[in-house]
C-alpha cells in the first residue's frame, strides 16, 4: 500500500513539474516572438496582442490540467482501490485453500 501511495505522489510531482516547465518554455517563446513581431511591425499591435493573450491562456491551461490530475491522484487515487481489491482477492483465495 505504501508503494502505491509513494509512486502516486512521485507521479503527481512529476506531472506538476513537467507541466510547469513546458508552460514556462512555451510562454517564454510566445513572449519573445510577440515582441519580435511588434518590433518588426508596430502597427500590428492591436491585432497581435489579443492573439498573444489567447495563446498565453491556452498554454497556461496545461499546468492547470496537470495540477487537477495530480490532485486527483493524491486525494481520490483509483490505484489504492485496485490494490485493496487485489489484496482482498488474494486473502480470499488463500482462506479458501486453507479450508477456512
Amino acid at each position: 500500500m505504501e508503494s502505491v501511495i509513494s509512486f502516486s505522489a512521485l507521479a503527481a510531482g512529476i506531472m506538476i513539474g513537467l507541466g510547469a516547465l513546458g508552460a514556462g518554455v512555451g510562454i517564454g517563446i510566445l513572449g519573445s516572438k510577440f515582441l519580435e513581431g511588434l518590433a518588426r511591425q508596430p502597427e500590428l499591435a492591436g491585432v497581435l496582442t489579443p492573439r498573444m493573450f489567447l495563446m498565453l491562456g491556452l498554454t497556461d491551461a496545461v499546468p492547470i490540467i496537470a495540477i487537477a490530475f495530480a490532485a486527483f491522484l493524491m486525494f481520490a487515487n483509483p490505484f489504492v482501490g485496485q490494490y485493496e481489491d487485489a489484496t482482498e482477492n488474494v486473502v480470499h483465495e488463500v482462506s479458501e485453500t486453507d479450508g477456512g
